[in-house]
């Protein structure tokens, strides 16, 4: 009886896989958690802080939009939040002139208010606004039109209270509850660089075992994961933000600067990635000869990702991951003078374009990068 219960939680068995399934969710989640903690502790206390100036102080009736404007401050992005407020604040204007001046030459109705929005959204998308600017300009836009005619002094409180909730969120963004720019982009970047480590052994084993389909699926992988390089790009956007401006981050600037030319380079690192295991694929399914080096290779680079990772999070210069990463291009050197064919020499390529933007991020300068590439091509 105990013999059949056994193999129905292995980890290849459904129960099993969907344990780890449920496991890999809940890691994700609380690296989630972690990551937008402090989001979370700055949206509720800009909120609370809305309401009370735009209700207490200023003795407003409605202060809903208040703490509204505050939280999509924060909430909007992670980046650029300065630079949002105005958008908030601008498209409230917008939509406002566009409501008052329209509603005085056409009147109110349905088709009035298509109208009003209609111009109010396409006059922000021409003046180059993005998504907040034009919403907030439609919405304002819609409240003017259909709300003024029974609450004729509604546009004045709606443009202090997102006045309030614009500053008040950059007030706790930046002077009350600052994120710390060093650990949020070590966070992040941290599970960037462990997840790209992993795709390049995965390549790695794919071209040493001959098995185009895992080639194939670690493509769709690398394809798949976007949003981490959005999400990486954000963190480093907000981080860059809060230590130019929050006093209490100003120390920081220096080391945010590297990190934010650091990643630029990883990024392209990553893409370029995605060229080299395509490339790999179609080595094996063209059945091209796979020197035993190629692999060692690519497996090397992926050591010099996790050392760029490990040293990156200890704060040190990461010589360690230099060190490797010239180490992959001298086996793949070595492998391009074996039995090579077409795709195989890209994938040789590709791993010397990845390995200089490696050494890009770690701060060694665009000459200096090339030279050493070309050195240990050579076999130096």
């Amino acid at each position: 009886m105990f013999a059949r219960v056994a193999p129905a939680e292995s980890p290849g068995s459904p129960v099993g896989r969907l344990r780890s399934r449920l496991a890999k969710a809940s890691r994700a989640a609380y690296r989630r958690f972690r990551t937008y903690l402090i989001i979370g502790v700055q949206a509720g206390l800009a909120a609370a802080l809305a309401w009370v100036i735009a209700h207490q102080l200023l003795r407003i009736e409605e202060p809903t939009f208040a703490p509204g404007a505050a939280v999509a401050v924060i909430g909007a992005s992670l980046a650029r939040r300065a630079l949002r407020t105005v958008e908030l604040l601008l498209g409230i204007g917008v939509g406002i002139a566009a409501g008052d001046l329209l509603i005085a030459l056409i009147g109110t109705g349905a088709w009035q208010t298509g109208i009003i929005v209609f111009l109010a959204v396409t006059g922000a998308a021409a003046a180059r606004g993005t998504g907040l600017l034009m919403t907030q300009a439609g919405a304002t836009a819609v409240l003017v039109a259909t709300l003024t005619p029974a609450n004729p002094d509604l546009e004045l409180p709606r443009a202090i209270n997102a006045l309030v909730g614009g500053l008040v969120g950059l007030v706790v963004m930046l002077v009350l509850a600052p994120l710390n720019p060093l650990r949020t982009i070590r966070r992040v970047a941290g599970s960037a660089l462990d997840l790209f480590a992993r795709q390049m052994t995965a390549c790695a084993e794919a071209l040493a075992n001959g098995d185009a389909s895992q080639a194939e699926a670690v493509l769709d992988q690398m394809r798949n994961s976007e949003s981490k390089l959005i999400q990486l790009r954000e963190a480093v956007s907000a981080a860059d933000e809060v230590a130019q401006f929050s006093p209490l981050r100003w120390r920081r600037r220096r080391a945010v600067s590297a990190y934010r030319d650091g990643v630029k380079h990883m990024e392209r690192a990553y893409r370029n990635s995605r060229t080299l295991a395509r490339r790999a694929g179609t080595a094996l399914r063209d059945a091209e000869p796979v020197p035993p080096d190629l692999p060692a290779a690519i497996e090397e680079y992926g050591a010099s990702v996790r050392l760029l990772h490990r040293e990156f999070l200890a704060g040190e210069e990461p010589v360690q991951a230099r060190d490797r990463a010239l180490s992959a291009v001298r086996l793949a050197g070595e492998a391009c003078r074996q039995e090579i064919r077409f795709s195989g020499t890209i994938v040789v390529s590709q791993l010397r374009t990845v390995t200089n933007d490696l050494l890009r991020a770690t701060g060694v300068r665009r000459d200096k990068a090339r030279h050493l590439v070309r050195r240990a091509a050579a076999g130096h």
